[in-house]
C-alpha cells in the first residue's frame, strides 16, 4: 500500500462475450479526467423493540454492486466502445477509414461491458462484468476538447492480479472541427432532397415541386445546372417559390439541398436509457442491469443574428433535422464523430440583453422517434478500426 494521486489509476473496457461474464483483459484502457468506481450496499435494519431505547439492533445487507462515472476527452478510437453500450446497435461499413453507426437497440438488454480497474496505490486490482452505460453527456465548448461525461453500472468488483495497462495512439477533437448542420427533413440533411422549379437568370424560384415551407430552411445549400457554387436558399417565398442568395446563369432544372451550417458557440447532448437493476430473490447481486426508455435531449448556444436560425422553428412548432459533426482534418485520415437526429422539437429559446455584450440565443431541443426514417438519434465515428 501507497500513497498517491489519481494519475497513477487506470480504467479500462472490453466487449463481453457473454452478458454477464467478466472478460480476461481490457480491449482498451481510457485516458480519463475523473473518475468514480465504488462498491455500493443496501441493508435491512432490524429496527423492532427489544425493551431498550436505541434504535436498531442489526444491519443485514441485501444487495450489493458497483456505480460509478468517468469523464475525459472524446477520442477515435477507445471511445467506440462507450458508444456501443450506450446505444446498443451496431454496425460496420467501409473498409480503412471504417464506419462505425452506432443505433438505438431495440432490446432491454444493451451492449455489456466488463470495467478493469487499475490501482497500483492499494496493490489490488478488480474486474466488474455485466457493466453498462447508462447515461452519457457530450459537451462541445470553445478552447476545450470534445468531452463526454457516461455514469456506469456493473457487478461487484472481483479482484485480479494486477494488469498492464497500455495507451492506445488516437486522436481527439477540438471545437475548430465542428460543422453544426440543420434542415428541415432527414434527406435535407443528408443532402438528398430533390426539387424541380422554374428560374432563368434570376434569384427567384417558382413552381418549386416541394412545398418549401415544410421542406426547405433559409440557408440550405443549393446546387443543379445553372446554379452557382456557394448558392444558399436565401427567403422562403411561398408554398411554391423560393429566393436563392445568388442569380441562377441561365435555366435550372433539378436542384439539390444540403444542409444549412450555423456557428454555435456551444453545445451539450444527454443521452440516457434510464437503466435499472433486475434485483432478485435469492441472490445479493442483481441479476442485470437493464436499460429502459432511451431519450435525446441538447441545448446549443449560437449568437443571434436572424429569427430563420431557430426562431422560426420555435414559433412555428416545425422539427429540426441536426446533425453536430467533429471531422478532423488535421489527420490524413480524417477522423469523424458525428450524430445524427432527425426529428427534433425546439422546447425553448431564449436571449439575455446586456448593455455591453454580444447577444447570444440558447435553444434547448429535444429529439423524438422520426417514423418515416424509423431513427430517433444515431452516433458515427469514422477511424481506422476494423470493428468492436
Amino acid at each position: 500500500m501507497s500513497k498517491g494521486i489519481g494519475r497513477t489509476i487506470s480504467v479500462g473496457l472490453a466487449k463481453e462475450a457473454t452478458r454477464g461474464t467478466a472478460q480476461s483483459s481490457a480491449t482498451y484502457w481510457l485516458p480519463w479526467s475523473d473518475l468514480t468506481l465504488d462498491e455500493k450496499k443496501e441493508f435491512v435494519t432490524d429496527d423492532q423493540a427489544y425493551g431498550i431505547i436505541e434504535d436498531s439492533t442489526n444491519l443485514t445487507q441485501t444487495k450489493k454492486w458497483a456505480e460509478g462515472s468517468i469523464q475525459g476527452n472524446v477520442a477515435d478510437t477507445t471511445f467506440g466502445l462507450v458508444l456501443y453500450g450506450m446505444f446498443g446497435g451496431y454496425a460496420v461499413t467501409g473498409s480503412n477509414p471504417y464506419t462505425h453507426s452506432f443505433t438505438v437497440g431495440q432490446s432491454a438488454q444493451h451492449q455489456s461491458l466488463t470495467v478493469f480497474l487499475h490501482d497500483p496505490l492499494s496493490g489490488q486490482d478488480y474486474s466488474y462484468a455485466n457493466g453498462v452505460i447508462g447515461k452519457l453527456e457530450l459537451t462541445a465548448e470553445l478552447k476545450k476538447f470534445l468531452a463526454y461525461n457516461g455514469s456506469l453500472m456493473a457487478q461487484s468488483g472481483v479482484a485480479q492480479a494486477s494488469f498492464t495497462p497500455s495507451t492506445t495512439t488516437e486522436n481527439r477533437f477540438v471545437p475548430q472541427y465542428l460543422a453544426a448542420k440543420f434542415a428541415l427533413n432527414y434527406s435535407g440533411l443528408q443532402g438528398t432532397l430533390t426539387a424541380t422549379g422554374t428560374a432563368a437568370s434570376t434569384v427567384h424560384v417558382t413552381a418549386c415541386s416541394i412545398n418549401p415551407q415544410t421542406n426547405l430552411k433559409v440557408g440550405m445549400t443549393v446546387t443543379g445546372t445553372n446554379i452557382p457554387a456557394g448558392t444558399t436558399v436565401a427567403k422562403i417565398v411561398s408554398s411554391t417559390a423560393y429566393d436563392l442568395s445568388q442569380a441562377t446563369t441561365g435555366a435550372i432544372g433539378t436542384q439539390t439541398f444540403g444542409p444549412a451550417v450555423i456557428a454555435l458557440k456551444s453545445a451539450k447532448l444527454t443521452i440516457n436509457s434510464g437503466p435499472e437493476s433486475q434485483d432478485v430473490l435469492g441472490n445479493l447481486a442483481p441479476a442485470d442491469f437493464l436499460n429502459k426508455e432511451f431519450s435525446v435531449e441538447g441545448t446549443i448556444e449560437a449568437i443571434w443574428q436572424n429569427e430563420s436560425d431557430f426562431k422560426t422553428q420555435f414559433m412555428g412548432a416545425t422539427p429540426l433535422s441536426i446533425r453536430l459533426d467533429f471531422l478532423n482534418s488535421d489527420v490524413s485520415t480524417n477522423p469523424e464523430i458525428y450524430i445524427d437526429m432527425p426529428k427534433c422539437t425546439i422546447q425553448e429559446l431564449g436571449r439575455s440583453f446586456k448593455v455591453k455584450d454580444l447577444i447570444y440565443q440558447s435553444v434547448k431541443f429535444k429529439a423524438v422517434y422520426s417514423a418515416p426514417d424509423m431513427l430517433l438519434a444515431k452516433m458515427c465515428l469514422v477511424n481506422t478500426t476494423s470493428t468492436y
